[in-house]
């Protein structure tokens, strides 16, 4: 096999979670343009031409993502769990991660993901700092609930149903169970983007883009494109990323790195502080 067949995904069937817009459209797109098979699944309308078919999910509604599970029936070769919310929309703790989950276990349990199929998630710059000894002990003890209901119960009763907890939890669960589902043939990965231009950014403007906005400048660069985000998601659900598993790949133009260096000292605080150095 040549490199570059590394990189296809030809004869290879992907639900791409979350296709409508954003970062999971523009890796709906990729993945069309790489040869795949792509079902596209979202509450709001798609129209992204070349997919094989598109379905309806709220994934924060427990039936509706087992219907959904139901209508793609079939081998799943990649699974992407893009779709995600921000804080102040009602369910955020099971459209961020408990309803991807929910998914992840009905298609395995059905048999649809299993030898060398790969799941991709996108968290956020949000989920710094999950391998801290505080975030890692609630985390455990949310990620012990199987129920998606009972988890989201328990997120509402300790105050971890908000963006900054799903995307923590995100992290967390691709490394944890990256394990268990290797045993099954499947890889889990994730990245961790910094500010994106999409339409969930810009609703929040000044807040999700208004991030590290200064490093930028200085640098002369724009926030990245979902494109630009779409491309490792991808790359880690490929054939060329098969060593590759339990990991979340930062996607954030250096940022992190740059302040925990200090190479541009104004981030060093808030990336010493996310990523769980104090």
């Amino acid at each position: 096999m040549s490199l570059f067949d590394l990189f296809r995904f030809d004869d290879k069937r992907a639900l791409v979670v979350g296709a409508a817009s954003g970062m999971g459209n523009a890796a709906a797109r990729l993945l069309v343009d790489a040869g795949a098979e792509v079902v596209a699944l979202d509450l709001a309308d798609m129209d992204i031409a070349g997919v094989a078919s598109t379905v309806k999910v709220n994934m924060a509604d427990k039936s509706s993502i087992e219907a959904a599970v139901g209508a793609c029936a079939g081998r799943v070769d990649v699974l992407l769990s893009c779709a995600g919310v921000a804080d102040g929309t009602p369910g955020i703790e099971k459209i961020n991660f408990l309803g991807h989950r929910h998914m992840i276990n009905l298609l395995i349990e059905n048999g649809m993901l299993g030898q060398r199929s790969a799941i991709g998630f996108i968290s956020s710059a949000a989920g710094a700092g999950w391998e801290r000894d505080d975030n890692m002990a609630w985390i455990n003890d949310y990620l012990a609930i199987e129920d998606m209901d009972e988890a989201s119960a328990w997120a509402l009763a300790n105050g971890k149903a908000d963006y900054f907890s799903s995307k923590l939890t995100v992290c967390m669960y691709v490394a944890k169970s990256a394990f268990e589902l290797l045993k099954r043939g499947i890889r889990i990965n994730a990245i961790m983007p910094g500010p994106t231009d999409t339409p969930l950014a810009q609703a929040n403007e000044e807040t999700w883009l208004g991030f590290g906005s200064d490093y930028r400048s200085e640098l002369g660069i724009e926030a990245s494109s979902p494109e630009e985000q779409a491309y490792p998601l991808v790359f880690l659900c490929s054939d060329a990323a098969k060593a590759i598993t339990g990991i979340t790949i930062t996607s954030d133009q250096g940022y992190f790195s740059s302040g925990i260096t200090e190479s541009y000292p104004a981030a060093k605080d808030i990336a010493n502080f996310l990523t769980g150095r104090y």
